[in-house]
């Protein structure tokens, strides 16, 4: 006899087993919510929250679904070679001018850090 249907003929282990998933479910997905907006790994957190709640939802099976259609989606977008050129096209601009903002600094300055300090008296 399989473990879950044992809890399923019961209805209190059966409705304790739901919270038990719920919980641990929302727990994660929240996590994965939160780390959206601090540093971790937000997707995954909410992906995991998903599939853990989906394995007794029936609503959390159908929103796993619609986020692993849109995680397919962007994942085929990030490797169109078009995104991925104009990408690389922007990240060599963005390397150039940044270069050339800190050449620039260095020439108004006369090659002088601002850090660079001869004399140590306050008053002066």
């Amino acid at each position: 006899m399989r473990f879950r249907e044992y809890i399923r003929r019961n209805a209190l282990l059966n409705t304790t087993w739901r919270i038990g998933v719920f919980t641990v479910g929302a727990t994660v997905l929240v996590g994965g919510l939160i780390m959206m907006i601090a540093p971790g790994p937000g997707i995954l957190g909410i992906i995991v929250g998903l599939a853990i709640l989906a394995t007794e939802f029936a609503w959390a099976q159908r929103a796993l679904h619609r986020a692993r259609a849109a995680a397919e989606k962007a994942k085929e977008k990030a490797l169109d070679p078009r995104t991925k050129r104009r990408n690389t096209i922007l990240a060599i601009i963005g390397g150039l001018l940044a270069g050339a903002a800190v050449i620039a600094y260095l020439v108004v300055y006369d090659f002088t850090l601002p850090w660079d300090v001869r004399d140590y008296t306050p008053w002066n």
